[in-house]
């Protein structure tokens, strides 16, 4: 009786999770993940100690100590540094949109992608207004860019930190065999934007004014110090990521340098970290530890085995984590597809990586990139429509995911 009770509050979850909210609350997905591990823990009756150890503290601590890299950038000034030069580009529209797309996906393969996002957004949206052209192919380069360009590393967003650490992935084999399809799949993005906006792309800038006069008191000023120090260490930690240390230690340890300042206050990092999406993960560890101890998920692998669906195939695992990862986001979707997958193979890991990332280009809720580059350019009047997204993300999407499967095939 408790594992039917627990696999249908698990089931209820995920439900949650798909809908992103619970009808009449103001609940989010992780208010919904969260009361769904307070549930689980109380019908199993599991102790809090059983339950601490479901959550893997790896994962957690390489994000977090990301996070503190991000944020020591981000209030560095680098990323609007970065757009701002990047604007210089604008008499040039559809060289503008290269470049920026190159930067976005550039950074996000070593940051995380909402972050740039967060950043780029309002730069590129003000540049592009006051100059008189259209933001539109812009800020869809820029989330698709950041979407595509964090799958080419293990660190490039949460999933992939999921994956490399559950799967236990070497960080330079999974870049070797990801590079190509992330290029090839950036360049297709490109030109599906060229071809769809390129009216809008031969526009040339209507007036001479520079894009720095739309720049906006809340950016943070470049500090070349702070910057530098981020930097220095970030390229000091990606290279650690090749030797076989733990990549969770040696990124706590650098973040931990990082707040040995004088002048950039701990409490303004740790402000910008993401307390939200790490009570998440947390949440779900424990979701999905709890499901994994009832014998539901062996019965639902040999459903689909019986009706000719393999996840061992590399084509079929694509199909299915881009399908679950616009239902249930792709964060949910990783952790419960990770479950049927052995260390052993490690391609199929990096297809879950690859196609849960890629798959958020689909649709404008498909991943919070995108949503963050909607919502931080509406307050300039600039509205990205989920039908104008899909215009663009669905073609980017299927040629990322072709290009993937065949990629397999070599």
């Amino acid at each position: 009786m408790t594992s039917t009770l627990l696999v249908a509050l698990f089931v209820c979850v995920y439900f949650g999770i798909a809908l992103g909210r619970i009808p009449g609350l103001a609940i989010d997905r992780t208010g919904v993940a969260l009361l769904g591990a307070i549930g689980m823990l109380e019908l199993s009756g599991m102790p809090f100690a059983e339950a601490g150890s479901l959550i893997d503290l790896h994962t957690l601590i390489l994000l977090y100590a990301l996070m503190v890299f991000s944020a020591q950038l981000r209030l560095g000034g680098l990323y609007t540094q970065v757009a701002w030069r990047l604007t210089l580009l604008l008499a040039h529209p559809s060289r503008f949109l290269a470049w920026q797309m190159a930067a976005s996906a550039l950074l996000s393969s070593l940051l995380a992608n909402d972050i740039i996002c967060l950043a780029f957004a309002p730069v590129i949206a003000r540049a592009c207004l006051g100059a008189g052209i259209s933001p539109m192919p812009h800020l869809l380069g820029l989330a698709m860019a950041a979407n595509i360009g964090s799958a080419t590393t293990l660190i490039g967003n949460p999933q992939n930190m999921l994956i490399g650490q559950l799967g236990g992935l070497d960080f330079a084999d999974y870049l070797s065999w990801s590079l190509l399809p992330t290029l090839i799949s950036l360049a297709g993005a490109w030109v599906i934007l060229q071809l769809l906006y390129r009216r809008v792309l031969g526009d040339l800038p209507g007036t001479e004014r520079s894009a720095r006069l739309a720049a906006n008191n809340a950016d943070p000023i470049f500090d070349a110090w702070q910057t530098g120090k981020g930097l220095i260490l970030l390229a000091i930690l990606v290279a650690l990521f090749f030797t076989d240390l733990p990549r969770d230690k040696v990124a706590l340890s650098l973040a931990a340098l990082l707040l040995l300042s004088r002048r950039m206050h701990t409490r303004s990092i740790l402000g910008l970290i993401d307390w939200h999406l790490l009570t998440l993960f947390a949440a779900l560890f424990i979701v999905v530890g709890i499901f994994r101890s009832t014998d539901a998920p062996e019965q639902v692998i040999h459903w689909l085995a019986a009706h000719s669906v393999d996840l061992a195939n590399g084509q079929v695992l694509t199909f299915v984590t881009a399908l679950l990862s616009n239902l249930v986001s792709n964060v949910p979707a990783t952790m419960l597809l990770a479950q049927t997958l052995d260390p052993a193979h490690p391609k199929l890991w990096y297809v879950l990586a690859m196609a849960s990332t890629f798959a958020g280009n689909l649709l404008l809720i498909g991943s919070i990139a995108n949503l963050i580059v909607a919502e931080q350019v509406a307050p300039l009047g600039v509205r990205i429509g989920f039908l104008e997204y899909a215009r663009a993300g669905v073609p980017v999407t299927l040629l990322s995911l072709a290009i993937l499967s065949v990629w397999l095939l070599i």
